[in-house]
């Protein structure tokens, strides 16, 4: 099963812990990194436009992705939130088959 990296913003430091602990809750993420708040500039309807995110870092497995999707977008407050996956293609073999072992529904 391949492991995966998926990004997320929110707009604040409260949503990040909400999503991260409701994510984890359900199962469908091992593990969530709630990173320092950034400044993201974007085109918005024709504008561009500058706020400041708070960037999550979380580990799920492919075949968990779709349900983490569902409950990102759940909890979310954004129009079309950043949602990417990325694969991991390395890793620490233990860690990758925790990543993949916590993943699993209940």
């Amino acid at each position: 099963m391949a492991i995966l990296m998926v990004l997320t913003n929110a707009p604040d430091q409260a949503t990040a812990e909400r999503i991260a602990h409701h994510v984890v809750a359900l199962r469908v993420a091992a593990c969530v990194n709630i990173l320092a708040p950034c400044r993201s500039v974007y085109w918005w309807q024709g504008t561009i436009e500058g706020t400041t995110e708070v960037p999550l870092m979380i580990k799920t497995t492919t075949d968990r992705y779709p349900d983490l999707e569902r409950a990102i977008k759940s909890m979310h407050s954004y129009d079309i939130p950043e949602i990417i996956a990325l694969p991991i293609t390395a890793g620490l073999p233990s860690y990758l088959a925790w990543v993949e072992s916590e993943s699993r529904p209940g």
